[in-house]
């Protein structure tokens, strides 16, 4: 396994960069891994993966040098102690919309004193190479939890989120919070306070000394995350990309000119 952990990087203030895998194939969040991504997320929410297909895209990502991200179902909590005993450094978890929907997360992502994470993390100990006591000592301080933001509510409990213990970050998903904040009426971009938003999150993240982290959809809306100080940042899902590689080699197949 790779020697820097992503939470020691972003601890130290860089800026990382993370594909988003939705298919299950292992060798396609490996190929994304070996791109120069920094970290791959397999998406348990809106993409295809289920536990078989975490270990092994969690192994290829790994292979690659790569650190292995998780975002886990609505409702997944069982879906974190899990994925951190798979060997995942980070969970991102949805729908966090309040101070007691932290704290049940925090519980479930660290152990104590921060929460109540059961033990059995067998495959992250041979990943990392560690004793039961080494790793014991480590695993919250390795691991981050990240809230999604992606709520009217969230936003209006946003302090109270960030003050957990336990909570390394918040995680913007702006599609979702376009249309919390439209009231179901529009999304994307365009929606009304949505940029505000998106700045805020990063100010009172950066005020509570917690990481903030967003989804971009496109390579524009990563660099502007960028610059208003999210410095983890999640963009290029890969069926979108195959997708989009595929229809512009047979567009310029069927328009040679």
């Amino acid at each position: 396994m790779h020697l820097r952990f992503l939470a020691d990087r972003l601890r130290a203030g860089e800026t990382v960069f993370c594909g988003w895998s939705a298919l299950t194939d292992p060798l396609a969040a490996e190929a994304m891994a070996r791109t120069g991504f920094d970290a791959v997320c397999l998406d348990m929410q809106h993409g295809f993966h289920d536990v078989q297909s975490l270990r092994g895209g969690l192994t290829g990502i790994v292979a690659a040098g790569a650190s292995p991200v998780l975002r886990v179902p609505f409702g997944g909590l069982p879906e974190v102690g899990r994925g951190l005993d798979l060997g995942f450094e980070v969970v991102i978890c949805p729908m966090i919309d309040s101070e007691s929907d932290a704290i049940a997360f925090a519980r479930a992502a660290k152990y104590p004193p921060l929460g109540g994470r059961s033990w059995g993390p067998a495959r992250a100990m041979m990943l990392t190479g560690s004793s039961k006591e080494a790793f014991l000592q480590t695993a919250n301080r390795r691991t981050l939890a990240f809230a999604m933001v992606e709520t009217r509510e969230a936003l209006g409990q946003l302090d109270r989120i960030l003050a957990v213990e336990g909570i390394d970050g918040v995680f913007v998903g702006p599609s979702d919070l376009s249309i919390s904040l439209a009231q179901g009426t529009s999304i994307g971009p365009g929606v009304e306070g949505l940029a505000e938003a998106i700045k805020m999150v990063a100010q009172r993240a950066a005020a509570h000394g917690r990481i903030a982290g967003a989804f971009a959809q496109t390579r524009e809306d990563a660099l502007a995350y960028a610059a208003a100080g999210y410095r983890f940042i999640a963009t290029g899902p890969d069926l979108q990309l195959l997708a989009a590689a595929a229809a512009d080699l047979i567009r310029s197949l069927r328009n040679p000119t």
